[in-house]
Parts: C-alpha cells; sequence; structure tokens
C-alpha cells in the first residue's frame, strides 16, 4: 500500500496538498478555495470518502483562510492544529470538530504523523512527517533557518517537500519594501533557494545514501521562479559532489497549478 502526495497549490497566494494511501486522505493546510481542492480531488481521482483530516501548519491566511469553506464541504471532517495556532485561527468550526496535537506521534487511518518545530513568525509553526507502510513523507516550509533538532523522519523521508521561497538577489532589487525584504530574509522568515540547496548537501552527506525524491516549494512569484529555484539547488549540489540521478530526484511545484502524484 503506497503512501502519496499532491500539491494542489504552493505559495503565498494560498497552500494546499494531499497526503494519502488506498484508505486514507490527510489535507495538509487550507489556503485556497473549497472548489479548488474539490476540482484537486477530481484530477487525480481521488475519492472524497478517503479523506480522514485537515492539517494546519499555522494560522497565517496562505495556509488557513479557507479552514471552513473546505469544514463546509465534508461535514465530518475533523480539522487538527495544536493549542496555540488554534487561539490564532478565526473559523466557526465546532468544537467537536477541532483536534488538538502535539509533539507526540499521532495517526489518522494508516498514516502516522509527526510535528515538529520549524521557524517562522507565526504563534508556533510546524512542519509534519508521515509514515505509512514503511516509507516517509515530510514536509518543510514557512522557515527561515533550518530547525537544529529535526526528528529522524525528516532526515529519513523518501520524500522531502522543502521550501526554496527566494532568489536572495531577486529579493534585495524587488520592489517588496525594505520591511518585507528583512522579515522574509529573517531566521523567522523563508528559506531561501541557496539555504535550501546548502542544508540539502548537509542532510545527504551526513545520512546514508538511499533513493530520495526532493520537491521545492513555497516559490515567491515576486522573487523566484521555478527554473531558477532548480538550478540554483542542482548546482550546490554539484559543486559539493552530489548529482542528480536514479537515487536522487529533484522537482519543483508551481504555483496553483495541480501536481503530479509524488
Amino acid at each position: 500500500m503506497g503512501l502519496h502526495f499532491c500539491s494542489f497549490s504552493s505559495g503565498s497566494s494560498g497552500n494546499c496538498g494531499l497526503v494519502f494511501t488506498e484508505t486514507t486522505g490527510i489535507l495538509i493546510d487550507a489556503g485556497i478555495p473549497a472548489r479548488r481542492v474539490w476540482q484537486g480531488f477530481t484530477d487525480i481521482g481521488f475519492s472524497v470518502d478517503r479523506l480522514k483530516g485537515l492539517l494546519i501548519t499555522h494560522e497565517h491566511s496562505d495556509h488557513a483562510r479557507c479552514i471552513d469553506p473546505v469544514a463546509g464541504k465534508k461535514k465530518d471532517l475533523p480539522i487538527y492544529a495544536n493549542e496555540k495556532t488554534w487561539t490564532k485561527l478565526t473559523t466557526r468550526v465546532s468544537f467537536e470538530r477541532r483536534q488538538s496535537f502535539t509533539k507526540q506521534a499521532f495517526s489518522i487511518g494508516d498514516i502516522e504523523i509527526e510535528a515538529f518545530d520549524v521557524s517562522h513568525d507565526a504563534i508556533e509553526p510546524v512542519g509534519f512527517s508521515f509514515s505509512s507502510g514503511g516509507r516517509q513523507i515530510s514536509l518543510m516550509t514557512d522557515t527561515g533557518c533550518i530547525p537544529e533538532f529535526l526528528p529522524d523522519s525528516v532526515l529519513d523521508a523518501d520524500l522531502l517537500i522543502l521550501e526554496a521561497n527566494h532568489d536572495v538577489n531577486l529579493l534585495r532589487v524587488g520592489r517588496y519594501p525594505w520591511f518585507l525584504k528583512q522579515r522574509i530574509m529573517g531566521e523567522q522568515g523563508h528559506l531561501s533557494n541557496e539555504a535550501a540547496g546548502f542544508w540539502l548537501v548537509d542532510l545527504l552527506k551526513k545520512t546514508a545514501k538511499k533513493e530520495r525524491v526532493v520537491l521545492l516549494a513555497h516559490l515567491s512569484s515576486e522573487n523566484n521562479f521555478p527554473q531558477l529555484a532548480w538550478q540554483t539547488v542542482k548546482n550546490i549540489l554539484e559543486d559539493n559532489g552530489l548529482y542528480l540521478g536514479d537515487d536522487l530526484v529533484l522537482e519543483t511545484i508551481v504555483r496553483n497549478v495541480v501536481s503530479p502524484i509524488f
């Protein structure tokens, strides 16, 4: 029984992804309209009957503004967030449907989930690792730096969704006001292409060689573009003796487009 991931949208205009097996589906974030989420289900042939939960990484609007419409489309869908994030979410979802998680692993259907801290200017932002059938998927976006302590599930992930938000030079010369540029480049902002590449080098050199897929995500529409993110990370890997091939696949998630199933 496989473990799969599909992105419905990734970026500052809205985020939503789906992790699923043959029996269980879990949405990650609800930053896009419910009609787009349900269209994504149709596009990939996913049965809504398999949808068992919605996880929220943090309270920012591009991740949480459509909780109510998504919840309204499936009346029995439980919504999961940590307790601090719940205090910042604006939602009319009933208390019976609100579930809180901690850093302890928990399960939804046949998928085990582990939340871990990331570094972002939200009240308690997290990334997630998902495990089922001996396979692991980890999602780490909206972080200005790589956390010092990451669970083994991230380091050993078969599929890693990693933020590559901006090119530093494009951001510096772009039209954003300076305070926003400082926020994005800060330790509680967003990872650059370069930071993502150098962390991948560190990860790959200190972990056992294995087949691994890395998806670059949450790309800025103003300060990045898919080919630049991909090429920058590829160049950094190759400069450090690491090459794409059968055991390492590097792809980018395009904004506002339903991705292939990984």
